[in-house]
């Protein structure tokens, strides 16, 4: 696997968390919903898969259903919270600061 492989990344609703299965190591993005805010507080890739983009691929796919169900995201897990400061095109789905 390279790191732009696309993964297979399934979404588990009733758990609150992104999934994928790479060389049998489980690798997840956890979330709760709160009042509209999908507060994603968690990114797990066990430390021999790391460096190939997995992180990347969960965030995606997990900002991506959020922008579908209109959510706003507030980045509770600092690799979420450095991900979307260095992609702009998810900015759009931090809270607004009154």
């Amino acid at each position: 696997m390279t790191p732009s492989t696309p993964l297979t990344i399934v979404h588990h609703p009733e758990l609150g968390r992104f999934e994928t299965i790479v060389d049998g190591l489980r690798c997840e993005a956890d979330y709760h919903l709160s009042q509209g805010v999908m507060h994603l507080t968690h990114t797990g890739v066990p430390p021999a898969l790391e460096g190939r983009g997995i992180a990347a691929q969960l965030v995606t796919a997990a900002l991506t259903w959020a922008r579908a169900q209109g959510l706003r995201v507030n980045p509770v897990c600092s690799y979420v919270a450095v991900y979307i400061r260095r992609h702009a095109e998810w900015q759009d789905l931090l809270p607004t600061t009154p």
